[in-house]
């Protein structure tokens, strides 16, 4: 697994570019709330948005994922476990007043910068 990025991964990159296109200007692989132990891709501390790019794998997209055939006692709690701490980060940065925005790796970067972009504008309009 040490091989396996944790951050500059290529959809990461793509999206990054993406959003920084439509002239957004963010922190890269920070945390949102020093206090919790887990860093968003891309964090727009002002607007209080936090976007995450959940790779198919590793965080069971419903569409792409296929759970692993070798060590399945080992895999399938693992995948389960990252989608349980997944709710649980939104969960806590949404009663911290942030916004988590989560999109799977397969998605069309440029259609997310556009839904990040869309959710800026929206946080920048609702705090004048």
């Amino acid at each position: 697994m040490q091989g396996n990025r944790s951050r500059d991964t290529k959809p990461e990159l793509a999206v990054r570019r993406a959003a920084h296109a439509l002239g957004l200007r963010y922190r890269v692989n920070a945390r949102p709330l020093s206090s919790l132990r887990r860093s968003a891709d891309l964090v727009f501390r002002r607007e209080r948005v936090a976007v995450f790019i959940d790779g198919c794998f590793w965080h069971g997209c419903p569409e792409h994922h296929v759970a692993s055939k070798s060590r399945v006692e080992y895999w399938g709690p693992k995948i389960e476990a990252n989608r349980r701490r997944d709710a649980d980060t939104d969960k806590l940065l949404r009663a911290q007043g942030w916004y988590p925005l989560r999109a799977w790796s397969h998605e069309d970067p440029a259609e997310v910068a556009f839904r990040v972009r869309a959710l800026i504008d929206m946080r920048r309009a609702a705090t004048g």
